[in-house]
């Protein structure tokens, strides 16, 4: 959809769409929750790896730059979006492929749900998997290669992304 969201909803209004799906935190930052007419389950739909993660950037040899963001740094967002990256790095994944990953830390535990689907959404590999925080790489890793496994490389290969 083209447009910022008082015009792709504007779209929507003039019935140009049956229906358009817009990220609940934007709607709310413009005071438009009202419009919010059904929220997707984390199991129905997985966003894309590092969604919603902000990341800073400086170089590697600016210690005061890195010391005075280091103050902006929410470990553990950063520890989920680490187990997102691994699965999308083990995928070789791309703005461009069909994948998908969300983690979230519960008890103690990295939980990090993935998908592998083709962008029709025919042929879907979903799965979860959790590990300790300390090892998220190794939980990205382990749920990519499970999805691959069960037919994410077959799906890749054909798709021509992998």
């Amino acid at each position: 959809l083209r447009g910022n969201v008082e015009t792709r909803l504007r779209k929507l209004d003039e019935g140009q769409y049956d229906a358009i799906i817009l990220a609940s935190a934007g709607l709310i930052r413009l005071g438009l929750e009202d419009r919010i007419t059904h929220r997707f389950d984390i199991e129905q739909f997985v966003p894309a790896v590092g969604q919603g993660i902000i990341g800073v950037e400086c170089r590697a040899d600016d210690t005061r730059s890195i010391e005075l963001v280091r103050a902006l740094n929410d470990t553990l967002a950063w520890q989920c979006c680490e187990a997102e990256r691994a699965f999308a790095f083990r995928l070789q994944g791309s703005c461009q492929s069909p994948i998908a990953g969300h983690a979230r830390i519960e008890d103690g535990q990295v939980q990090l749900r993935g998908v592998i689907g083709s962008p029709d959404g025919q042929e879907m590999y979903r799965g979860v998997h959790t590990g300790a925080v300390a090892d998220v790489h190794s939980v990205g890793t382990a749920l990519a290669d499970r999805l691959l496994d069960a037919g994410g490389r077959a799906l890749l290969e054909k798709l021509g992304v992998s």
